[in-house]
């Protein structure tokens, strides 16, 4: 590929490569203007140049997504290259039968490139509905927001920061590796989400402490000078924790994004077996018994005094509801509760719904 239609060519890849490393929907992906591109003489060669982004792609090779989810797409990048040039693309159909080949396994992975130059790569189920829980797989509030902190380092630096609703733990194990917080706590209430944010943890590079006793140790930490900050995995049900639990945590700054406790739902599928029940989740804010659980726990945390202050708190949501949006503003009215929106990032690092509408809320406990 020559010098300037490699240039030309270098925003298509990277898009190919974001939205496969982080699995995507198929059809996010920028089909249009790759058969644009194939029209030209050297479509072959930028067919190739995908496969290494994408299937071949490093991080991909050592953390595979679901195979179903690969051979998807291999088949539909073969079906654009056939639509166009009548010489088959022997190398399309070899990783193609490697796909074949493979197994299904119980987790996937999911890879989102960092400015840095590094990443961050979590295991997830490859169903969205998993052991009764949607926190075992990343939401746009949560790409969202770590999105925001990864432009606001500052905010973080030196800090111990207390996320609420973890999930898959995108949002900390970017903080972690992009802002120096002096220490960081992930916390859900659900089992299987602890034990899968433990895995990520582990799989990032970073380091579990046992407890909160561990976690508080020499509190000036200079993350500054530290590879990482301390990191602890909590159990923490909004519901029932207590004041001096979170006070324990010792937070700066409290955050919350992506899914957390989740309740069920009659299941109004016609074919639903006996006992069926379905499960509701995007974010943090999904439903009226979520938003007054969490405002009952930002009540808990405003209490949490900490240099005589109580920690700061943000929280980041996709805006499906209007009405379930402003029932937690109006929660955070009845709580005594300030709030102003955040206003919108620049930067776009990951790929999520263009059209999705999301918000972060500064509260001031």
């Amino acid at each position: 590929m020559a010098p300037e239609e490699s240039a030309e060519a270098a925003p298509l890849l990277r898009s190919f490569e974001r939205r496969f490393l982080a699995a995507r929907a198929l059809s996010s992906f920028p089909w249009q203007s790759l058969e644009e591109k194939l029209r030209d003489s050297s479509g072959s060669e930028l067919l190739l140049d995908i496969l290494q982004k994408t299937v071949k792609h490093p991080l991909c090779m050592k953390h595979p997504p679901s195979v179903k989810y690969a051979w998807s797409f291999l088949s539909e990048l073969i079906r654009k290259h056939e639509a166009i040039h009548t010489e088959p693309l022997d190398e399309l159909y070899e990783a193609l039968a490697e796909i074949l080949t493979a197994e299904e396994p119980i987790r996937c992975h999911r890879s989102y490139l960092l400015p840095s130059g590094d990443s961050v790569t979590l295991s997830e189920s490859t169903a969205i509905i998993s052991h009764g829980t949607t926190g075992l797989v990343t939401w746009n509030a949560a790409l969202y927001l770590a999105e925001w902190a990864t432009e606001n380092p500052a905010g973080f630096a030196n800090r111990t920061v207390l996320e609420l609703g973890s999930g898959a733990g995108l949002t900390g194990l970017a903080i972690c590796k992009m802002c120096q917080p002096r220490a960081y706590v992930f916390s859900d209430c659900h089992s299987h989400v602890l034990e899968q944010l433990q895995e990520n943890v582990l799989l990032n590079g970073l380091s579990l402490e046992p407890n909160v006793a561990a976690l508080a140790q020499h509190p000036g930490h200079d993350t500054a000078d530290a590879e990482s900050p301390r990191v602890m995995v909590a159990r923490v049900d909004w519901d029932i924790v207590t004041v001096p639990q979170l006070a324990a945590f010792q937070p700066d700054i409290v955050i919350a994004a992506g899914t957390a406790q989740l309740r069920p739902l009659e299941c109004g599928l016609p074919e639903a077996p006996p006992g069926f029940q379905c499960w509701e989740g995007d974010d943090v804010l999904y439903c009226p018994e979520t938003v007054l659980s969490l405002v009952g726990v930002l009540q808990k945390l405003s209490a949490c005094q900490k240099d005589q202050r109580a920690p700061d708190a943000y929280v980041a949501f996709t805006i499906r509801n209007p009405e379930t949006c402003q029932l937690f503003t109006t929660e955070l009215g009845r709580a005594g509760i300030p709030w102003e929106e955040v206003p919108r990032h620049d930067q776009k690092l990951f790929p999520y719904e263009e059209h999705s509408e999301m918000a972060i809320l500064k509260l001031m406990l």
